[in-house]
């Protein structure tokens, strides 16, 4: 969304905040033994699809591959082939290491290195759908028509083999390059039918300068995640997986849901009102979603009512089931029920929920070790969101904190993303230096102002800005 330079920062030390949130890198031996030694426990039953030329989308240098894909056009509309790395295959339920993948319940991302949810000899290597070796899947086949709408969905255990590791801006520039691997030569299109229909039954799409610190030379920097097409159109292949996986399960009565209520009428009033008070053109009649997607990335303005969008939808969690559906299905920023199934090397959660449709697609009971792990599931995955969040905020600050310490002082160009009110600082966002944090005094929420900075400590991982009148 905005373009900063690049402003370096010393050697920053993440072991603090590793040792805050008691994030241990390395297994215990016993689970780590068995990660060594992980065997496909369903190799006699797998259909071999090592002929379906899959290809991977991540970011660079990333090992933990949990998808593949293959897109075709039909004379129908589309046919996706989207391989998931087995896990449940790999980790012997009741074993020392499914009981460490509980205690984690999820991958934890910091600059200098992950905390993986698996020992790396499974996340990045048995179960990881690396480049040109053969692999145990959960192969989702979605039939779609030329709108990009689901009209036949399976998933079962197959042998898969990618051809091809790609990343975002790879991808983006053979598009743009009308180059495209023949695998995701159709990725574009149906990534904006898709992105489209979301729009249509009222998805919410915050677009927040999200930060990033990230390796630059002998130290660190930090910069807004930079985001593509690409990132979307696979983004989107995701979630329609996700939501035929939730549907599959609500159908069946058993399963797992990532759920969010709908957006909450009052915070869309609020939204409204900050939208009239700087002016920004809603029409009565325009969804919030519509209305957040069509924003000038590149207005200040953009930045105010996107920082305030996150109060139009809280309250996420999982819901797990066994019978009696729960009291919401729905997620609320994708307009309909969505489940976790594609990312199980990074969320413990994914494994049990593909389990659920791997068996109810095969017309097959639910096994009773997967059913007994589902009630567990809400808690072990909300807790441990939780704490993703606090890991990366810590992160974040420190960064801050590092890279302004030597400039106090000094005044930077910052807009208001929030007024002050009794209870917090004006909140601002400093472009220059990717940075975004509290001010002193009473700037107007939207404006474009002179900022003083008055503290950056890095102990403390605190910044403080105050109006520079």
């Amino acid at each position: 969304m905005v373009t900063t330079p690049i402003v370096v920062a010393p050697a920053i030390d993440f072991a603090d905040v590793r040792a805050e949130f008691d994030l241990v890198d390395g297994f215990p031996s016993d689970a780590l033994d068995e990660a060594r030694q992980a065997a496909d426990r369903y190799a006699d039953v797998r259909e071999d699809r090592t002929d379906l030329p899959l290809v991977t989308i991540d970011p660079p240098g990333s090992m933990d591959l949990d998808q593949a894909l293959h897109l075709e056009r039909t004379d129908d509309g589309f046919v996706l082939h989207y391989a998931i790395a087995d896990v449940y295959a790999l980790v012997e339920p009741g074993g020392a290491l499914d009981a460490e993948t509980h205690r984690r319940g999820q991958t934890f991302y910091l600059p200098d290195g992950s905390v993986p949810l698996h020992p790396r000899e499974v996340s990045e290597g048995t179960a990881s759908l690396l480049p040109d070796v053969v692999r145990p899947a959960a192969l989702w086949r979605i039939e779609t028509d030329h709108g990009g709408e689901p009209v036949a969905v399976s998933v079962r255990r197959a042998l898969v083999r990618s051809v091809a590791r790609m990343d975002y801006a790879g991808v983006q520039r053979d598009a743009d390059a009308d180059r495209l691997h023949p695998s995701v030569e159709a990725l574009p299109d149906f990534g904006r039918l898709r992105a489209a229909a979301a729009l249509a039954r009222g998805a919410i799409e915050l677009r927040l300068p999200t930060q990033d610190v990230v390796p630059h030379g002998d130290g660190w920097r930090l910069q807004i995640e930079p985001r593509t097409e690409a990132d979307e159109w696979n983004s989107e292949i995701s979630l329609l997986t996700g939501m035929c996986a939730a549907q599959m399960m609500i159908d069946a009565g058993v399963g797992l849901l990532r759920t969010l209520p709908a957006a909450d009428p009052a915070a869309v009033d609020g939204l409204r009102r900050t939208a009239r008070s700087l002016d920004v053109p809603w029409p009565p009649e325009m969804g919030v979603g519509s209305f957040l997607a069509g924003l000038d990335a590149h207005d200040p303005r953009t930045l105010v009512l996107m920082s305030e969008a996150p109060t139009l939808l809280r309250g996420a969690s999982y819901a797990a089931f066994d019978g009696e559906l729960p009291e919401t299905i729905l997620h609320g920023a994708i307009g309909a029920p969505y489940a976790h199934v594609t990312a199980p090397l990074r969320r413990l959660s994914d494994r049990y929920a593909t389990e659920v449709c791997l068996a109810v697609s095969s017309g097959l009971p639910v096994p009773e070790a997967v059913r007994a792990e589902l009630s567990a599931m809400p808690k072990i995955m909300s807790s441990t969101d939780s704490l993703a969040g606090k890991v990366n905020r810590a992160c974040i600050d420190l960064a801050e904190a590092v890279v302004l310490a030597p400039r106090v002082g000094e005044t930077f160009e910052a807009t208001v993303l929030k007024e002050a009110t009794d209870r917090h600082d004006a909140e601002v966002f400093v472009a220059s230096e990717t940075v975004i944090g509290p001010c002193g005094g009473a700037p107007e929420e939207g404006s474009t102002v002179r900022v003083r900075l008055t503290l950056a400590d890095p102990q403390a991982r605190k910044i403080r800005f105050d109006h520079d009148r």
